[in-house]
């Protein structure tokens, strides 16, 4: 297989599982996604939160009105703007993941504990590299999108 199909399978797994796991929250994969950014990277402004998704101000208010509707988070003034709203996860309201998660956590350990430092070195820059194209790319389709 080559690296652009293995590419592929990747994505395409990684999609697959998240839209499983949201599905049993009763989500949509992107809402799930943009929980999980909320709950580690918040509080924090609709308008950050569209960055860090690349979504537009109408998309954005359609998501939060779906995690809240859902109970999973709250608008609160911003006590630094008051003219500004931050999107804040729910005390209680997060879904606990954890009995989801540990089964990949699990197999995802065993594997890894099989590399050496040198070559986790190199998986983790592959990673991150990856993650810095993807965004990029996001950036570019949303931006497109705005056009």
């Amino acid at each position: 297989m080559d690296g652009a199909e293995l590419g592929w399978e990747l994505s395409t797994a990684v999609v697959i599982f998240h839209e499983a796991v949201a599905r049993r929250l009763g989500l949509s994969a992107i809402d799930h996604k943009a929980l999980g950014v909320v709950t580690r990277k918040g509080p924090l402004p609709a308008g950050a939160l569209a960055a860090e998704l690349g979504f537009g101000a109408s998309a954005i208010t359609a998501l939060v009105d779906r995690l809240e509707r859902a109970g999973y988070v709250r608008r609160v003034p911003d006590p630094a703007d008051r003219r500004r709203v931050l999107v804040t996860a729910t005390s209680g309201g997060t879904p606990d993941l954890g009995a989801i998660f540990a089964g990949l956590g699990r197999e995802m350990g065993a594997f890894l504990a099989e590399y050496d430092e040198r070559e986790l070195a190199l998986i983790h820059d592959y990673v991150t590299r990856t993650i810095a194209v993807l965004k990029d790319q996001t950036a570019r389709l949303s931006s497109a999108e705005d056009s």
